[in-house]
């Protein structure tokens, strides 16, 4: 792991909760319009996550995971502000092109079939699968928010790198290895 990281990954921030909680270990992910033409690339294999509400709605999480955006909208920082808490190292990354396989990958992430769907369709059919490992700080670092973070884009850089001193693991190395096993399989 690295000492250090200035790269960040934004995701909605109700997917970063359920990655910080251990409910999840996979990212589902298309790219942005910022991504270019060839699209959604996995730049980094070390990363914060960087939680936004940008293009989060009600509809784009599955039934069971409400209470988690829910929960989500009540905390969420004041606007001038950006609380990062979790660490991602990339596992494996899956180029997935089976539609048929999207439906085995349910119990393992919180989107909605209707996002997962729109996801896989967007463009060209296919999505990224990218199996990863979360860690957690015990508090959140604030980082002031800047229109440099603005945008429909997978990655940003901050501007001074962030220390990645006293990070735990959310999930058991037993566990962990356990979920990655399975989804390798699935997938």
């Amino acid at each position: 792991m690295q000492l250090d990281n200035h790269i960040a990954f934004k995701e909605w921030a109700v997917v970063c909760s359920a990655l910080a909680s251990g409910r999840q270990s996979l990212i589902l992910r298309k790219g942005g319009i910022h991504e270019g033409r060839d699209g959604f690339r996995v730049a980094h294999r070390e990363f914060w996550l960087f939680p936004t509400g940008f293009h989060q709605e009600s509809d784009s999480v599955a039934p069971d995971a409400q209470p988690l955006l829910q929960e989500v909208l009540t905390r969420q920082p004041p606007a001038h502000e950006i609380h990062i808490q979790n660490y991602v190292e990339v596992e494996d990354v899956i180029e997935l092109h089976d539609e048929s396989r999207l439906s085995s990958l349910n119990h393992f992430h919180i989107l909605s079939n209707k996002t997962v769907d729109a996801r896989y369709h967007y463009k060209n059919p296919g999505l990224f699968v990218v199996l990863v490992r979360v860690h957690q700080l015990a508090a959140h670092i604030t980082i002031p928010a800047s229109p440099h973070f603005a945008g429909c884009r997978s990655w940003v850089d901050f501007p001074t790198p962030v220390p990645t001193e006293g990070l735990s693991p959310v999930l058991s190395d037993k566990v962990h290895t356990e979920r990655v096993s399975e989804l390798r399989k699935l997938l």
